[in-house]
């Protein structure tokens, strides 16, 4: 918002200079993005007195001006404006003097022959807007010659571009940003108080109709006859002019100036406009809704389409304008105005934001009403402005309605409980100071400032009473100590760190889950991030009551299923087979309710080699035992070790090709092939595969002292002994199973047993597979010796044959 100081001194004390001002202002939140120092802009330009006006001999469109500037001499100007003429008084740039606004130094020169000691100038070259094309002719009479022009152009002033944060709606005020300046300044206010009006006759032309009372909880209309339209008075345009507003007339530019001065946006209505739109002398004024269908052309010349979103100002429910946006171009007030209708309304926020970003419209009253428009001051500022229609445009004021749905006005305060220690709890050390604390008068002189009534409760407890126009955005304690430090002064508090600092660290949970993620990236996986959203279809799904889409409604019972369909996608795409994880949480329903954990998958597929010149330029499928082998490399780089058994119970992997994971006797997941038919179904490669871990049940695996420190044994410096065994075993034996009984009875001297030869056909016997094991024998002390190895290799065979009824080959 644009603050201009000359307004701001006649509102409150300003002891400071601007820029001390602007930097008070900024320390205290309110960030000052310009400071516009307008009394460079006519520095050295005086008040002239156009003597003489003669054509220019050498020139059609130049005139050659005698000029008084209340000097010994007589100026010699050519001018090229078409609206000079002679006995006007007019602005004049004396020479030396520099236009910043268009970079012009003004220097004696020759025009066409004549010469020319000083520039008339226009207010476009003082840096001022205006409608009028030629110099500026001041309308005073008899107006000091010489005199510095800036007071009469309200150029001895200088701007403020002050940003308020969203949560302080008093501060798009001129009353607001007083209010704050008091305070932070220890200055006097002085705020002007409408006095109250008068109606002549109350004649009950109006009426209101609010359909919807939390959308527009209050609304004042006022109708104002014999209103005569007029450009307004300097005073007035030099305000709307420095805060950036173009003037129009003195009805409309009333409207806007309250709206700078107390934050309340209004509307003037032409009330016979009103008659004729809504088709009837007797005019209701209405707010509600919009039907779906309905149009509106607002006051920038747009025709609207309106949804029920937009809430509406109707007349005898006709639409004429956007109820805390923007009116509408059939009613607006024109220059043959002579009947009004003043709006001054409360609207809810919510309401009026969504009204205006359906539309794509924002304006100054829209930004306010979003923010939040102080609901304790509405007939403060209606009292205002017709005071000023009554003044500026001789209005008589004959009718007044009000539909009033606030609730009592001793709950538009709030009132808090606030204690000293927590203050100081909270806002540390200050810089000054006899006890390096605030002390309870310094709260208190804050708070005061503020507004606030402060009544003591307790020791070093107070209880708050926030004013109304500080009401939205002073709710808790932690308010009340905020503003204390931001008008304390956040420089006067002390910036030391803590005496005992300590190193952050990381859980053990989330350092694990770190190590878990970096160890599958080096088996070459991808992770993946998916929506934990999907389609609904599953029994066990919980679905949204609201969702955004019907794709993304119910939550995700696995990772599997976006896994799959995220493979597809990067094939369809050209990208390839995809190899990647994703550690993420699931939900799904029981009896006993609604359940959540974490889980970590992964999908695996295609060739995963590189070169295939060396293939003939053919793909070789990842076979079973590669994908497993992936998985058993991350187990062993976790130091866990895993047991697989197998499992057909879900239908989307491969009946035969599917384990089941178990760690310590707990259940930790599947593992398998894709089934062949969702294979085909989808378009994937031949051999895709897929797992899914239970997160929690992996870390708490992981998470054992052996495992996290694990001890250091010392390497055998004795060399080792192989023994290869050979057998006919049945088929539905798994290698596992035998591997574990070999452990079991090799223990002591058995080091490492290892699986090398698999053969199933000619010379196998119906229903059994011929395995080979290398199993290797090492003692930590001695060399061992055949007659040491034997018994135990011996005990081994014997305990396959026992155990499981395989023929031994050797």
């Amino acid at each position: 918002m644009r603050i201009s100081l000359n307004w701001l001194r006649e509102l409150v004390e300003i002891k400071l200079s601007h820029t001390e001002l602007a930097e008070t202002l900024t320390m205290a939140g309110f960030e000052v993005e310009d400071i516009e120092d307008r009394s460079t802009w006519a520095d050295g330009v005086v008040v002239g007195r156009v003597l003489e006006r003669q054509p220019h001999p050498n020139a059609d469109k130049l005139s050659v001006c005698t000029v008084d500037i209340g000097a010994a001499e007589t100026l010699n100007i050519v001018c090229g404006a078409a609206n000079v003429r002679a006995d006007i008084y007019v602005p004049v740039a004396t020479t030396g003097t520099y236009l910043p606004n268009i970079d012009l130094k003004i220097k004696p020169a020759k025009l066409r022959g004549v010469p020319s000691q000083g520039m008339i100038c226009s207010l476009k070259e003082l840096g001022l807007p205006t409608d009028v094309d030629g110099i500026h002719i001041f309308p005073e009479e008899n107006m000091t010659l010489g005199s510095d022009v800036r007071p009469l152009l309200g150029l001895d002033d200088v701007i403020l571009d002050v940003t308020a944060t969203a949560n302080r709606a008093d501060a798009l005020s001129m009353v607001g940003i007083a209010r704050e300046v008091a305070a932070l300044t220890t200055a006097k206010l002085s705020i002007p108080a409408p006095g109250e009006i008068s109606i002549s006759q109350n004649t009950g032309a109006l009426s209101l109709k609010i359909a919807d009372t939390q959308a527009c909880p209050a609304y004042i209309g006022t109708v104002i006859d014999n209103v005569k339209i007029a450009p307004s008075p300097e005073w007035l345009q030099q305000r709307l002019r420095a805060a950036g507003v173009r003037p129009i007339n003195n009805v409309v530019d009333i409207t806007n100036y309250v709206l700078l001065e107390w934050g309340q946006p209004l509307h003037a209505f032409d009330k016979d406009r009103l008659k004729s739109v809504g088709g009837s002398e007797n005019l209701s004024i209405g707010v509600r809704f919009a039907n779906s269908g309905e149009t509106l052309k607002t006051l920038d010349g747009q025709t609207r389409n309106l949804s029920t979103q937009n809430l509406l100002i109707t007349a005898n429910n006709t639409p004429v304008a956007l109820a805390g946006v923007m009116g509408g171009e059939e009613t607006e007030v024109h220059d043959g105005t002579q009947s009004l209708v003043l709006e001054a309304a409360l609207f809810d926020s919510v309401a009026i934001r969504r009204s205006s970003r359906s539309v794509g419209l924002r304006s100054e009253a829209s930004g306010r009403y979003e923010r939040g428009v102080n609901r304790a001051e509405l007939e403060v500022a209606c009292r205002r402005a017709l005071s000023l229609m009554t003044e500026l445009a001789g209005g008589v004021i004959v009718h007044q309605e009000i539909a009033d749905t606030r609730p009592d006005p001793s709950t538009w305060s709030r009132s808090i409980s606030l204690r000293l220690d927590r203050v100081n709890e909270l806002l540390g050390p200050v810089i000054s100071g006899d006890t390096g604390e605030l002390a309870a008068q310094d709260v208190e002189r804050i708070l005061t400032a503020l507004g606030c009534q402060l009544t003591t409760t307790g020791e070093k407890v107070w209880n708050v009473t926030v004013p109304p126009y500080r009401y939205r955005d002073l709710e808790r304690e932690i308010d009340l100590i905020e503003e204390i430090a931001r008008l304390y002064g956040y420089d006067n508090f002390c910036d030391t760190l803590p005496d005992k600092a300590e190193a952050g660290y990381l859980p053990v949970e989330q350092e694990l889950t770190r190590k878990l993620r970096a160890t599958l990236r080096a088996e070459g996986l991808t992770e993946l991030m998916q929506y934990s959203l999907v389609k609904p279809g599953d029994s066990r799904q919980i679905v949204l009551s609201n969702p955004l889409f019907t794709e993304y409604s119910a939550l995700r019972t696995d990772l599997i299923s976006g896994l799959i369909d995220a493979f597809q996608y990067n094939l369809e795409q050209g990208n390839g087979s995809l190899n990647g994880f994703e550690i993420g949480r699931i939900f799904w329903q029981e009896e006993e309710g609604l359940l959540e954990k974490d889980a970590i998958a992964g999908i695996m597929g295609g060739d995963r080699t590189l070169g295939k010149w060396s293939k003939g330029g053919k793909e070789q499928p990842m076979t079973w035992f590669e994908a497993k082998g992936i998985l058993e490399n991350v187990f062993q780089q976790l130091g866990i070790q895993v047991e697989y058994q197998p499992d057909c119970r879900d239908a989307r992997l491969h009946p035969g090709r599917t384990a089941s994971l178990w760690i310590r006797g707990n259940s930790l997941g599947i593992f398998g092939q894709l089934h062949p038919q969702i294979r085909r179904d989808k378009g994937l490669p031949e051999s895709v595969y897929l797992f899914q871990l239970d997160l929690n049940v992996l870390l708490d695996a992981i998470d054992q002292d052996e495992i996290l420190v694990p001890a250091f044994k010392a390497y055998s410096t004795y060399p080792a002994s192989d023994r290869d065994i050979a057998f006919f075993a049945p088929v539905k034996v798994s290698v596992a199973e035998l591997e574990k009984a070999i452990n079991k009875a090799g223990k002591g001297l058995l080091e490492s047993v290892e699986l090398f030869d698999e053969y199933r056909g000619e010379n196998v016997p119906q229903g059994r597979r011929s395995l080979a094991f290398r199993l290797v024998y090492r003692a930590s002390d001695r060399t061992l010796t055949d007659t040491e190895v034997e018994p135990v290799h011996n005990k081994v065979r014997e305990a396959l044959v026992e155990k499981f009824g395989v023929n031994l080959r050797s």
